[in-house]
């Protein structure tokens, strides 16, 4: 063989040869955007179905609702919700969140909150339970309370909960609410709308920062605290 020819059957190889990177590395990508794609319908699903299973606020008693999704990860954090005056800590409630990750994914329950998206570019969705009036403040917390999750893979879960309500009603002063959080720029922003003012600390040494929005004038405040009793059954 001269060399001429030889020289086009390398060319070949190597044409050949990077045809099948491109095609390799096209696969990839299309894949990544399949998981990426199916990642965010889940999210979707599984903010609909823990809102749907938990609804602190309107249920009392037994309550249940199932949660699903293909991939990613479903656990529970802790988390404390506080309540403040000029004198310190009047009152802290382990509220926890439930969290599902699945790659650029996240959803968070905290609190009786939604936060969708992971932490710095994260938003609280839907009507977190503070309210504000000119001399009264309520701040409703959900407490998961019960047993820890932690499933990863294909999830097929009933969250089930027995809720009831405790509301104590404390006397005119400065009042503050503190959440602590993974996701703090999205919580700041969120007090925001009701004229707060707010900055991070953390209140217990343990690393997780805590927003603390103060509300300002003097209030009464109302503290509704809506106890879950969280029991998941299932598995992955």
């Amino acid at each position: 063989m001269n060399r001429r020819a030889q020289s086009h059957v390398v060319g070949v190889a190597l044409l050949l040869g990077v045809t099948a990177l491109s095609l390799a590395a096209l696969t990839a990508t299309i894949g990544a955007i399949v998981d990426e794609n199916a990642a965010g319908v889940d999210a979707d699903r599984v903010a609909a179905d823990v809102d749907a299973a938990l609804a602190p606020a309107a249920v009392t008693g037994p309550h249940s609702g199932r949660v699903a999704f293909t991939a990613g990860r479903l656990h529970t954090e802790p988390r404390t919700v506080r309540l403040l005056n000029d004198s310190g800590v009047v009152a802290a409630v382990p509220a926890d969140a439930l969290v599902y990750d699945a790659g650029s994914h996240r959803v968070a329950f905290l609190g009786g909150a939604m936060v969708r998206g992971r932490p710095g570019n994260a938003v609280v969705t839907g009507d977190a339970p503070v309210a504000v009036s000119a001399g009264t403040v309520v701040v409703g917390v959900a407490a998961l309370g019960g047993e820890r999750v932690d499933v990863s893979g294909d999830g097929r879960l009933t969250l089930s909960t027995r809720v009831s309500h405790d509301r104590t009603s404390m006397p005119r002063g400065n009042w503050r609410v503190a959440v602590e959080t993974a996701t703090p720029a999205a919580w700041e922003r969120y007090f925001g709308r009701f004229g707060a003012s707010v900055d991070r600390r953390d209140l217990d040494g343990d690393g997780d920062a805590s927003v603390v929005a103060s509300f300002p004038g003097e209030r009464r405040a109302h503290l509704v605290v809506h106890r879950l009793r969280l029991e998941v059954y299932g598995s992955a």
